[in-house]
């Protein structure tokens, strides 16, 4: 910096060299402490100054004036440079502190949850060992040969002279065998099994589900969260048992994977290999009719890829809707657009700036995916796990985390009204990130903590047909 300075005077005394060697050059503090240079140069020609200005003078004042700026832009460069530098580098430190405290306390969390879980299950097994401890032994019966009752130790039975008598009748024999008939009714009646009741076949609303069945663990990291499913209405090539799956763990999701049916998904080895055109963002893919309708990475498009040409069939924006974190659900993971099957069709769940964050639930057309209908209903949409329809009724999961939630909303699209719900649901992995439901089979595909799981559901008739 000085030495650019220093270049700088000498190019502006450089018109009068013969006086070069006279020029002086100050550096100091004024009275109010700024940093001030001085430089004085001694006149060749001119012992004393006639009067003050002139051309000369007004040069001079020019190339001060040039320095000054010169020098004021040189050291504003330098020190917003350096500024901006360090700016950034607190900035990048910052954003990676932070990535890593919410990745622990997400990690912290989860920790709880088992902790938590093994606790319980240890008090309860505690509570079963104490109340086997204290209950007695049952006592055993000795058999009696030739079906008799038990006597008595003084050998008489005082049940002998019933059994002895004559019913009304007139029938000589004894009532032993009339009064075993008898228990013998009674234990039957004991036993007999109450028939299960008969499963609602119409479209119902949701009663119950079940527990969940393990069908595969992910191999690799990429399979934390994903997406498996069956086509409910499959298309040529492709038939109804095929099963299709899709690791979301990563930026450049492309790759669909396809299983023969459950057995071969079972032992983890694909029969089909399928490169998307463009990357996938979410878990909310479905599959439908032949083509796989998913949204397109960081944008609100939505696409449909036909599995029999391998090719983008059609694509549209989902209007207003919300993308790449504005709208997802609680356990995030650009999950703002959620794509559904049911007995309807093809339906998206998402949320809009105008809504405000709470659930919009729309009917796409599935052949080029415009809007027919939407709904907004009235419970948030970052406040709910997931979401999925079952005969046009979207139902939210209270908790990704917790072992025991509860389906815990309803809306109902024939009415335009919900209401809360208290459905039992099971976490069994601790992180659920992706639930379908599958009109055809009646199930729920759901993938929690790289295990693929489906649960059966149970409908009943609606309010208006009980």
């Amino acid at each position: 910096m000085f030495l650019l300075l220093s270049m700088c005077l000498l190019g502006l005394l450089a018109p009068r060299g013969d006086a070069q060697d006279r020029a002086a050059l100050w550096r100091g503090n004024d009275r109010s402490g700024r940093c001030q240079y001085t430089f004085t140069v001694a006149s060749p020609a001119e012992a004393s100054c006639p009067h003050a200005g002139g051309p000369e003078v007004e040069g001079i004042k020019t190339r001060l004036t040039l320095l000054e700026a010169l020098v004021s832009k040189l050291t504003g460069e330098e020190a917003g440079a350096s500024s901006a530098d360090a700016g950034g580098r607190l900035r990048e430190a910052l954003n990676r502190a932070v990535g890593e405290r919410n990745l622990l306390q997400g990690e912290k969390e989860r920790l709880q949850r088992e902790m938590g879980s093994l606790q319980r299950r240890l008090e309860e097994m505690l509570r079963e060992t104490e109340r086997l401890r204290s209950r007695p032994c049952p006592l055993q019966t000795p058999a009696v040969p030739d079906g008799g009752l038990m006597r008595p130790a003084g050998g008489s039975n005082p049940m002998s002279h019933l059994m002895a008598r004559p019913n009304r009748l007139g029938d000589g024999s004894n009532l032993r065998d009339s009064v075993w008939q008898q228990g013998f009714q009674e234990v039957k009646a004991e036993v007999t099994e109450v028939p299960a009741p008969e499963q609602y076949t119409g479209c119902g609303v949701l009663v119950s589900v079940s527990e969940p069945v393990t069908h595969r663990k992910a191999d690799s990291i990429a399979g934390k969260y994903g997406i498996w499913m069956q086509d409910s209405e499959a298309a040529a090539p492709y038939g109804s048992s095929m099963v299709w799956r899709i690791d979301t763990v990563g930026s450049d999701v492309r790759q669909l994977f396809g299983y023969e049916d459950m057995e071969q998904l079972s032992k983890g080895y694909p029969t089909k290999v399928v490169l998307l055109p463009e990357p996938l963002e979410g878990t909310g893919a479905v599959l439908y009719r032949g083509s796989l309708y998913y949204q397109r990475r960081r944008s609100r498009t939505l696409i449909r890829f036909d599995l029999a040409s391998e090719s983008v069939a059609a694509r549209r924006d989902l209007p207003h809707a919300g993308f790449h974190g504005q709208f997802p659900y609680a356990w995030g993971g650009y999950t703002d657009i959620d794509l559904a099957v049911d007995e309807r069709g093809l339906w998206a769940i998402y949320s809009t700036s105008k809504a405000k964050g709470a659930v919009v639930l729309s009917q796409l057309d599935p052949h080029d995916l415009r809007v027919t209908k939407s709904w907004e209903t009235n419970i948030r949409k970052n406040g709910v796990a997931n979401a999925f329809l079952v005969c046009g009724r979207l139902y939210t999961v209270a908790s990704y985390g917790a072992a025991n939630t509860t389906i815990n909303y309803m809306y109902d699209t024939e009415s335009s009204r919900g209401r809360p719900l208290a459905v039992p649901f099971k976490n069994k992995y601790g992180y659920n990130s992706m639930i379908d439901y599958n009109p055809a089979q009646k199930k729920l595909f759901a993938w929690d903590n790289f295990h693929m799981v489906s649960y059966d559901l149970r409908l009943g008739r609606p309010p208006a047909e009980a």
